[in-house]
């Protein structure tokens, strides 16, 4: 029978107690913005070095004279707390942590030991408050026979409750199975499994297959308590079973985890689920039974007459509220024909900055698979995915995205009007509608929004993106799509402050406000640059503040409102008319961030690649892994590197199910998925007769910001990664849009493709 080691962790269904205060007591633990406030005294000497925190110290004295510490921290008598840390040496040592008062006569609280090792060692204490005055954390490090140094990362103090309700959950918690990729494993890729348990040695698993026979056994290994989470947690590692099937089980104790396989082809379904989820999200078409399912057939949306008249003959927001949010100046007595594109999410609107990502988005996953394909990605098929023009002669994935594209250019405000050639930032009804609410029977009056910078620059990115794929498969509309990014450019330039406004107070559609243009202008330098290959959008490109600057942040690579990094990406794996040193440059930077992340991953128990600031989950959280994942998938296409491709696999992990809600985040995939996302049409939860959304429908994710009424009512208290529930009216957690289905699109076809 095969053995196994154990290196990473697999995630369990859990339902967490409160974790008030989390890291927000410790300021920078991680160490990121130099914002920390760790002192040292006694010949201790500190220095902050790639995101960690370095402490040199000097031989000899006794443990106190040696001193790191942090002040002013307040804590609550009776409440329980838990501090963590990774702490990296070169050697073993051994020093005392004590908790104490801020001032004489400094009475402590708690003391604890720590121990280094040669490499990275976790430390965990947990302990009860007994003072109400300011505290001081200390670390007695002299003693040594000689000068040593210990670096430390991911500080954190969370508060940790131990009422009844408290233990009652964490024991369900801790009785939950193993958690795994209820989708599937690669069969030559990594194989790791999350266990949550209070054990501290590690524990014995074993793997069966579908008839219950054992096929191999290993031991896990502790990776240490997780703040997101609230539980000390282990791994399973059976990365060495190389046997494709169907129906493997985890066996943790007497506990199984959910089903999975192993094999070679674990995405090539996603990706045409992933990507024909979009037909059903078309305005201004009737959505066809035989080619959505019959589920999903409904009229054409925002084309009928009635109260709103649909979209094809849209006015601009008048009146006091347009005179509030845009000032007295700005004026529009025309109509536009604004039909068609994609709805935005599970409402009516649509908006640019949004739909200019996703399609963008669509458009690379098709350069990709043209590029790094061999020739071969099905992404280059006419018949790849659902929707009404196969067999046209144009690959199925650019048929989708020009739906898009020809929306977006339907949005230029016209010649001769003011700011002609600039962009409208959105459309939608001007009051919000119930659930549910099919896009055929909207009641509501529609209205354009004032033309903003970003949306331009948005338009020209996209349409310059689209005009050199476009150009094999028809000619014309690659030109008209590269001049309407051009003219997108120069307006944008004549009118580089129109900002969309932060919060609009209407009622209807979301605001999508931004205020800084910079990372949109060198996102639109970069895609017109790589079409067209003219000077001017280099010149803009070497002007930026990104060209040479980070542009991929920890906490979400990119999203609508950050998108330097779509341009860095594209410069890297499609700039072949840029100089040698600057080509060498933006791969460089991007191989990187690939290798950064990769190391962010290896300290996650869940495998994913993500840990924002205070450990608090964002909005749309299972995009932002998807968007750091798609730069590590750009560090294998530009080096080849094994450890790239892996680092993508595993991270879809969380996705399918290694996580601490032990779901499935895309509907249809594994035996516990979102099946309730929020949606107007989708919404069989309050409507039997109306479907739940498509198979490939990609839930937002935990968002540690309660938002909505059920979120509030039902997920207060709720350990970062558990602020989730699948509920059709939690929009702020079970939201599904254009732009997080995307770079799903993406990363499926790329795993698909990479072997």
């Amino acid at each position: 029978m095969p053995k196994f080691a154990a290196s990473l962790a697999l995630a369990l269904f859990v339902s967490l107690p409160a974790q008030a205060g989390a890291a927000e007591m410790i300021a920078d633990g991680a160490f990121e913005k130099g914002q920390d406030g760790f002192w040292a005294a006694g010949g201790v000497a500190l220095s902050r070095e790639s995101g960690k925190l370095c402490v040199d110290v000097e031989a000899g004295g006794t443990p106190w004279d040696r001193l790191l510490g942090i002040n002013d921290l307040q804590f609550h008598p009776g409440t329980a707390y838990r501090l963590t840390m990774m702490l990296e040496a070169e050697d073993a040592r051994t020093f005392p942590i004590t908790v104490q008062r801020n001032a004489e006569p400094w009475t402590p609280q708690a003391s604890f030991t720590a121990k280094t090792k040669a490499g990275k060692a976790e430390f965990s204490a947990a302990f009860t408050a007994t003072e109400k005055d300011t505290a001081q954390i200390i670390f007695q490090l002299g003693g040594a026979q000689k000068p040593w140094r210990v670096c430390l990362d991911d500080v954190a103090i969370q508060e940790s409750r131990t009422d009844g309700i408290a233990a009652a959950a964490q024991q369900k918690m801790y009785a939950l199975p193993a958690l795994i990729n209820q989708t599937g494993y690669f069969l030559d890729g990594p194989k790791r499994a999350t266990i949550l348990s209070d054990a501290s040695a590690p524990l014995p698993f074993k793997l069966e297959d579908a008839a219950g026979i054992a096929v191999g056994e290993g031991m896990s290994a502790p990776a240490g308590y997780d703040p997101t989470v609230g539980a000390e947690t282990q791994i399973a590692d059976f990365s060495a079973f190389a046997t494709a099937g169907e129906g493997y089980r985890l066996v943790v104790g007497e506990r199984k985890s959910l089903p999975f396989s192993v094999g070679h082809d674990i995405y090539g379904k996603l990706r045409v689920d992933a990507l024909s989820w979009f037909y059903p999200q078309r305005s201004g078409i009737e959505i066809k039974g035989d080619i959505a399912g019959e589920a999903y057939a409904r009229p054409a949306g925002h084309v009928q007459e009635g109260p709103n008249q649909g979209d094809s003959k849209v006015t601009c927001l008048t009146g006091k509220v347009a005179a509030k949010l845009y000032g007295k100046d700005w004026t529009c007595d025309y109509t536009l024909d604004v039909s068609g594109g994609w709805y935005d999410a599970g409402d009516q609107g649509k908006y640019v900055v949004n739909g200019g990502i996703a399609v963008s988005q669509l458009l690379s996953t098709f350069e990709r698979g043209l590029v790094y394909g061999d020739g071969a990605s099905p992404v280059l098929s006419d018949s790849l995915s659902r929707i009404p023009e196969n067999g046209n002669g144009i690959p199925d994935i650019l048929d989708e995205a020009r739906w898009e594209l020809e929306f977006l250019m339907k949005m230029i405000v016209p010649d001769g009007q003011p700011l002609a050639g600039m962009v409208h930032h959105k459309v939608h009804d001007t009051k919000w509608t119930e659930v549910p609410m099919l896009p055929h029977l909207d009641p509501e009056l529609r209205a354009l929004h004032r033309p903003s910078t970003a949306a331009t620059l948005n338009l020209a990115a996209a349409a310059a993106q689209g005009a050199r794929l476009f150009a094999p498969y028809d000619k014309d509309f690659a030109q008209r799509l590269l001049a309407a990014g051009q003219k997108a450019w120069l307006a944008a330039a004549a009118n580089p402050v129109l900002f969309a406004p932060g919060s609009d107070g209407l009622q209807g559609g979301g605001d999508y406000g931004d205020d800084d243009i910079s990372d949109e202008t060198y996102w639109a330098a970069a895609e017109l640059f790589i079409t067209t290959g003219e000077a001017r959008y280099l010149t803009a490109l070497k002007s930026s503040p990104h060209w040479a600057g980070p542009v991929f942040s920890a906490i979400g690579a990119f999203d609508w409102r950050s998108v330097a990094g779509l341009g860095r990406l594209d410069l890297a794996l499609y700039g072949d008319n840029l100089a040698a040193d600057d080509k060498a440059m933006v791969m460089a930077s991007v191989a990187s961030a690939a290798r950064n992340f990769l190391s962010l991953q290896a300290k996650e128990p869940f495998g994913h690649i993500y840990r924002p600031a205070n450990n608090r989950y964002d909005w749309g959280s299972n995009q932002l892994i998807l968007q750091n994942l798609i730069v590590v998938s750009a560090g294998y296409d530009l080096t080849g590197e094994p450890p790239f491709l892996n680092g993508v696999r595993e991270g879809m992990d969380y996705i399918f199910g290694r996580n601490a809600m032990n779901m499935s985040y895309v509907t249809g995939y594994g035996s516990v998925f979102a099946k309730n996302q929020h949606s107007r049409w989708y919404a069989h939860q309050v409507d039997r007769t109306l479907p739940n959304p498509p198979v490939g429908t990609l839930a937002g994710g935990p968002n540690s910001t309660l938002v909505d009424d059920v979120a509030r009512a039902r997920l207060k208290g709720c350990a970062p990664q558990t602020c989730y529930i699948d509920d059709i009216m939690a929009w702020g957690t079970n939201e599904m849009t254009i732009n997080w289905n995307a770079p799903l699109v993406y990363i499926a076809s790329f795993l698909a493709d990479a072997r």
